[in-house]
């Protein structure tokens, strides 16, 4: 569903982004759109993100109460890759792809400001694809609740970080492109082209677009998503909701920008930024940036 934002509040979050960003970043990569509309994906070389950590409170519930069943049952199902995968819990505030390993310092220097301290609640389990019928990629998700103040900095930053992000790609996320890309509605598509990946929010002719759905993704795939899959995965959603109906709430603290494989799972924190005090951190070394 699209919706906007009232005018006033566009202007607040907008003039906040401009006084942020002060002036231009870095020189910006040569933006190749010629994968976009191909059969097959564009070669995936390396994937970055901004995106919230799950707190370790979060972890700990989902760790007792929803992944041993979980990574039994995709076993059982014969998805032992997704099992084993390797992911930081997340969740996205916007992806972009970009050969050049520059881009993490490129993505710090040009990150709008954050957001305070974010109160939400991570509720519903669900399954998703890249596009509908795309058959692959597709996601075992969990929602967040999209009421409230902590809904709204979520999305409001991620409108603006967007607009910031997208000039430092390469090229289409791939795993927007190819079968898709092809499946995708005009909407989703002129995503792709101006800002390199769909489920985004982005302004246009003076309002606010929103497309984008946060959440934390439990299962990444790329094997087939049949129909009996996808039967057997919505009633594995449905056994999650039961054990957690009330969800769980959380405040995210810290946003981080991040490298990704090719389906969304994070293999590697890069930068952490603190929400509470704006103090930046080197993962690998520990030491304050600034």
């Amino acid at each position: 569903m699209i919706h906007t934002l009232r005018p006033l509040a566009l202007a607040i979050v907008f003039g906040s982004f401009l006084t942020a960003c002060g002036s231009p970043g870095p020189s910006a990569p040569a933006i190749d759109n010629s994968a976009i509309g191909k059969p097959d994906f564009r070669p995936h070389v390396t994937t970055y993100g901004v995106v919230y950590k799950l707190p370790k409170e979060v972890n700990d519930v989902l760790d007792a109460r929803v992944y041993p069943v979980l990574r039994q049952d995709l076993v059982r199902l014969g998805l032992q890759a997704e099992a084993q995968l390797f992911n930081i819990p997340h969740v996205t505030v916007v992806h972009i792809h970009s050969a050049d390993p520059a881009t993490p310092m490129k993505m710090l220097k040009a990150l709008p400001k954050p957001p305070a301290p974010i109160p939400l609640t991570l509720k519903t389990f669900y399954t998703t694809e890249a596009a509908k019928d795309a058959g692959r990629p597709w996601w075992l998700d969990l929602g967040i609740v999209k009421t409230g103040p902590g809904f709204e900095a979520l999305m409001a930053y991620n409108t603006v970080t967007t607009a910031a992000m997208a000039p430092l790609r390469d090229g289409p996320l791939p795993r927007v492109t190819g079968p898709v890309y092809a499946k995708m509605g005009e909407a989703g598509r002129e995503l792709v082209k101006t800002v390199g990946v769909s489920g985004v929010n982005v302004v246009k002719d003076g309002k606010e677009l929103r497309s984008h759905n946060p959440h934390n993704t439990l299962v990444y795939s790329m094997v087939p998503f049949t129909p009996a899959l996808q039967g057997a995965m919505n009633q594995e959603a449905a056994k999650f909701n039961a054990v957690l109906p009330d969800g769980i709430n959380t405040t995210f603290r810290d946003v981080s920008i991040v490298e990704l494989a090719f389906s969304g799972n994070v293999t590697r924190e890069i930068y952490r930024i603190s929400l509470v005090d704006g103090t930046v951190t080197d993962v690998a070394t520990g030491k304050i940036v600034r």
